[in-house]
Formats: structure tokens, sequence, C-alpha cells
């Protein structure tokens, strides 16, 4: 799991006022490279900033300003996953390179708190701040330095992938989907019939867990290919399509019920596969997969449609 984690602290309450940084590095969950600067914003200290912090002017005088240190950030940061909890750091960084006129950048910014809030459920509404989950998680640190809260985020992100055996890559889906999944996807049955004329007639399908596209969209491709969709796991089932599973939604179990249903009618000599969804939509090759544009769509319009 290789990802670098940010944290900036400001001069007063415009974000553009950076006034230190904290960079780490993570290699396969290990740290292997540190950064912290002071820097100088050019403009005055907030007393209520500094009694958060404790950075004064003095302590920044000979310190670089960010254009210093502009073209280091995009060296390390540059196309990179990059955590930062809550969006404060990342639209700090943001709005000192607009302030000063200077190329934005291109790192891929994911959000620590986001991602607490869709794993631990005491943390889903309120109380997802740094300070308390890391206290939770026993994450000891110090508040309110850059680089030690850079580390924070960083080991809250490790806890987060190792409670719900996620990867960073389907935390970036996730994060895009609303907390509570199963008030957002099964608000509704989703039945379909097969196309017979569809290369997959014959296939009985069922989704389980929340998937990239708005589950109603996946039944109605999945029935043009020619499978019959249905919402519950039977005997008659031949192909079980499995998304991103929610752990605080499993009751304790690490996979769902329909998840575990399938698994013991395959024990018990069901003709039944178990797919993910990356796999059932390459199952038709080039000639019947989804065209770009339309994925494109669908991602864009996830959030908005239910099914």
């Amino acid at each position: 799991m290789n990802f670098l984690a940010i944290d900036v602290e400001t001069a007063n309450a415009d974000y553009s006022s950076i006034c230190q940084i904290g960079i780490v590095e993570f290699q396969n969950s290990e740290i292997v490279s540190e950064w912290k600067s002071l820097i100088n914003p050019q403009t005055y200290f907030d007393g209520f900033n500094i009694s958060i912090h404790g950075i004064t002017p003095e302590d920044v005088k000979s310190s670089p300003t960010f254009e210093m240190v502009h073209d280091y950030l995009i060296s390390k940061l540059a196309n990179q996953i990059v955590v930062h909890h809550m969006p404060f750091d990342r639209v700090a960084i943001n709005r000192a390179c607009l302030e000063d006129n200077l190329e934005l950048i291109p790192a891929r910014w994911l959000d620590s708190a986001r991602i607490t809030r869709r794993t631990w459920h005491e943390f889903s509404s309120c109380g997802y701040g740094l300070k308390k989950i890391s206290g939770f998680l026993g994450i000891v640190f110090r508040h309110h330095d850059a680089l030690e809260d850079a580390i924070a985020a960083g080991k809250v992100v490790m806890k987060a992938c190792e409670t719900t055996n996620m990867s960073l890559e389907d935390w970036f889906v996730r994060v895009e989907k609303p907390i509570d999944l199963n008030k957002f996807y099964e608000v509704q049955k989703i039945e379909f019939e097969g196309n017979p004329e569809g290369e997959l007639f014959g296939e009985v399908l069922v989704f389980t867990g929340a998937l990239v596209f708005p589950r109603k969209i996946a039944a109605q491709f999945a029935a043009k290919l020619g499978c019959k969709v249905t919402d519950s796991v039977t005997k008659v089932t031949t192909m079980l399509v499995v998304g991103i599973q929610a752990s605080s939604k499993l009751a304790g179990y690490e996979k769902s019920s329909k998840h575990r249903k399938a698994e013991k009618l395959i024990s018990e000599g069901h003709n039944l596969r178990i797919l993910s969804e990356n796999d059932f939509f390459a199952l038709t090759g080039n000639n019947e997969s989804m065209p770009g544009e339309k994925l494109e769509l669908i991602k864009e319009n996830s959030i908005q449609q239910p099914g």
C-alpha cells in the first residue's frame, strides 16, 4: 500500500496563508520518508491560529515562501495518491497555488475523514475529527503539528483498509457513494427478464454489495446480455456478482448473506459462479461491453441514481 499523506497549518482564516506543511510517505504500510517545513506566508498571523498551532511570525521569518517549495511539492505529490483529513489541506494547497499563479498540483486526493465515516459506524455522522478518530484507534500524535497530523491521517487510512479489507483504489470508488449503502442501493426490488438474443441467455443473476454503477443500470445491462436478474439467491441462481461490501452492514460476517448462501449452494453441487463486478462486465469481451462514453456517463450519474 503506497501513498503519501499531507497536512498544513495556516497563519489566519485565509486558506492560502500556509505557514507549515508536513508530508509523510508510506510504502507497503511503512513510513519511508518524512518532510516538514515552516512556510513564510507573507501575511499577518491571527492570534487565534497561533493559539492552535503555536507558530508565530518570528518562527517563519527566515523560512521559504510557498512559491519556493512549490517545485518540490510538484515533484513529490504529482500523480500520487495523497491522503488528507477533511478538505482543508487540499483546498489550502490549491488556494496557495492560485494565489501565487502557480500550477495546481495534480495529485489524486483522498480524504481520510470520508473514509472514516464509511468504515466505523460510530463516526458516520459526527466526531470524525482527526484527534477523536486517532484516539479511538490508539494512534498517538501531537495534534496541529503538520507532520504529526499527516502521519496520523495516513495511519487512519491504513486501519480503515485493514478493517474493511479494501484497497486504496476501492476507496476512491467508495467515498463517492453515500455513507449508508443499504438505504441507497436497496430502495426497490430489481428484477428483469433476460433478452433471448443475448449471449448470456439462460443465466440467472443476482447482485450483492455496492457497485460502481447504479444497480438498476447494471441490472438492465445484464438483462440486455440475456441474464434474468433477481434479488434473491436460490437454487436456480447461476451467477452472483459481488460489489463492495460495507463491514458495518454485515452483522459481524465477512460476506453478505447472499454471498454466504451462494457459497453454500456451490458446496452442495449447484452450478453457480461468484464473480466480481469487473469480471462480469469483462465476460462479454469487446463486442458487448459497455461503450466507454456510456461508462463515463453512468459514473457521473451514479450518486444521483439509486437502484
